[in-house]
């Protein structure tokens, strides 16, 4: 199984959507948290399951569309580094992305965490 690993920003994006959604739909916001943090564990079995997004061709990145959002992330050996989570129609800003392959090449920290749960409170669902 592979081991799941977020990038702060990527918890960032994430609670900035929820927290758009909830200004009027505050149980949308906490479902749709759920729907992304339950997708994203099913990456534990299934790795290579998402897709690659096309306008990041020839760069190592997959996503998993979980309406509203498309969630970037990256397989290394058996870990998957989550980094990225916005809006689905958005196009991807390939800068960002370049910018955390470089650090995971050189073996920098880029302020990933190992998550257990990410649900606001501390509960896990």
């Amino acid at each position: 199984m592979a081991r799941i690993i977020w990038a702060d920003p990527a918890i960032q994006d994430l609670d900035a959507i929820a927290d758009y959604i909830a200004l009027d739909k505050p149980e949308a916001a906490r479902r749709l948290v759920k729907e992304v943090l339950s997708a994203v564990d099913k990456l534990r079995k299934f790795p290579r399951m998402g897709s690659s997004p096309a306008e990041l061709s020839g760069l190592p990145y997959r996503q998993l569309v979980v309406p509203p959002c498309r969630v970037l992330y990256r397989l290394e050996k058996n870990v998957v580094y989550v980094v990225h989570i916005q809006r689905a129609e958005r196009l991807v800003r390939k800068e960002g992305l370049e910018i955390v392959s470089r650090r995971l090449a050189r073996g920098l920290p880029i302020g990933f965490r190992e998550r257990r749960c990410l649900l606001p409170g501390g509960g896990c669902g």
